[in-house]
């Protein structure tokens, strides 16, 4: 059997400290799992159950690129989340066993188009192209990390040097175990899969031209710039 045409080339993720790729299978992302963001959004914080959406792979960008302001919004927002690299697959993965799945932790942009989203969740349509668009997943290099959590270190954003957002990942409503444990039970998770945590409060709007610098304490540097929609992307 040939393929009809060649096969697009796999998205990846840099490994930091090595010259190895990280590739991607699918990019699980957490809904409203920092309190203070879910009430910035008018929701309820209590401890639900998680809830997922996704983003397609190729919508990784790796770290230092420049990318076009995106179509049809007027309202691009930063949220800036843990970012944890699977391993090792599994279904119906105990809390307790969860981090033995940990490829590597990263930080990650889970760039939204709010005016797209809040237009789609008003009219009870899903709102997958408010987060699932081209160049939506801006990742910095996974730190490998098997078997151990990023359970207490700052997170913080800032857009052309002034600090957006900034919190602990302590303050996650449901914890890494406990998310790999819920996904698990949904998806069979597979090495390769990559999961954004959740953002804390103080997401907002960036325009062209803005530098967005995301970190958690531990791990790389996530720099992110935003070009005109004119221009392609830079890596």
């Amino acid at each position: 059997m040939k393929y009809a045409f060649p096969p697009l080339t796999p998205s990846a993720i840099a490994i930091r400290g090595t010259e190895q790729l990280f590739p991607v299978h699918r990019i699980y992302c957490v809904g409203r799992n920092y309190a203070a963001h879910a009430r910035e959004m008018g929701k309820d914080p209590d401890r639900e159950p998680p809830f997922f959406f996704c983003k397609p792979a190729d919508a990784v960008v790796a770290n230092h690129a420049t990318i076009p302001y995106p179509p049809r919004t007027s309202n691009l927002h930063h949220e800036v989340e843990l970012v944890v690299a699977i391993g090792q697959g599994g279904r119906n993965i105990l809390p307790a066993d969860a981090l033995d799945h940990v490829f590597g932790y990263a930080v990650g942009n889970d760039l939204t188009r709010r005016d797209l989203q809040n237009d789609l969740k008003n009219k009870g349509h899903p709102w997958e192209t408010g987060k699932g668009f081209d160049h939506s997943a801006p990742v910095s290099a996974i730190q490998p990390a098997r078997s151990k959590a990023f359970n207490h270190a700052r997170i913080w954003l800032t857009v052309n040097g002034q600090l957006r957002q900034e919190a602990n990942t302590a303050e996650l409503i449901w914890s890494v175990p406990d998310i790999l444990s819920e996904l698990s039970a949904l998806f069979e998770l597979c090495p390769g899969d990559v999961i954004f945590t959740g953002t804390p409060a103080g997401v907002g709007a960036v325009k062209a031209g803005d530098r967005i610098e995301a970190g958690i304490d531990g791990l790389e540097t996530l720099i992110t710039t935003i070009a005109d929609l004119a221009h392609g992307i830079h890596r």
